[in-house]
């Protein structure tokens, strides 16, 4: 019921991989390795001859990239979207479940939240609270679409998430308590998500942290990002 991630470490800290039935969510700051750590997926099923569908909203996808991870021949099994509005992404998944196929090894979505943070910042910054609704329930089904396929083909997601700073209250501020970071689109992406990642920015490394799991416990995960990879720290 997983597949592996591409490093063995990270394998052996999710005790043998992704989940194939839920959508897997990272979160965290720009640089964090969310990007990397789909690529190592996708070239890992990529590379024993399954099917990738990777919607790039932020131009995070490499061919470089991979061509450093692996073979460039595996390319062949990665199909990459690329949607530049919200309303194409709504479409890219329209198209979603025709596209899914018995030789679909993993989805991915980097990022879910791109294009609707900014059709939803424009939304509340004209004071368009309808429009701003429709916004999260577009958001809401393509989550939902994504649970499906994973529960139903038993294709595991893995979808990457932004983030913000928290807001604070006078009174949290005066007590010192600290500034820390909230998902976008944060509590319907905790809605579907059934395991949650965040990732973290260090002096010299990188830091994964277990925040959702169905049967493991909080913990953490150091590592680098390495020409081939990445490597436990």
């Amino acid at each position: 019921m997983r597949i592996p991630t591409g490093n063995p470490d990270l394998d052996t800290w999710l005790s043998g991989g992704y989940e194939k039935d839920i959508i897997t969510t990272f979160y965290g700051p720009a640089g964090s390795g969310k990007t990397n750590l789909c690529l190592l997926a996708a070239v890992e099923q990529a590379s024993l001859g399954k099917k990738v569908i990777f919607i790039d909203t932020e131009g995070g996808f490499s061919i470089d990239r991979v061509k450093q991870i692996a073979d460039e021949d595996i390319l062949r099994n990665i199909i990459v979207l690329r949607p530049t509005s919200f309303l194409e992404q709504k479409d890219v998944f329209r198209r979603l479940l025709k596209l899914v196929k018995k030789d679909i090894g993993l989805i991915i979505v980097d990022s879910l939240v791109m294009l609707y943070r900014l059709d939803l910042g424009e939304a509340l910054t004209s004071d368009d609270r309808k429009r701003a609704q429709i916004i999260n329930r577009i958001l809401a089904r393509q989550l939902r679409i994504l649970s499906e396929i994973a529960r139903k083909k038993q294709i595991p997601v893995l979808v990457t998430d932004q983030v913000y700073g928290e807001f604070l209250t006078k009174e949290e501020f005066k007590s010192g308590k600290e500034k820390g970071v909230v998902m976008v689109g944060g509590s319907i992406i905790n809605y579907w998500s059934k395991c949650i990642i965040e990732l973290q920015n260090q002096k010299t490394s990188k830091k994964a942290i277990l925040r959702k799991h169905r049967s493991l416990p909080e913990q953490e995960f150091s590592f680098k990002i390495v020409e081939k990879g990445i490597k436990k720290n």
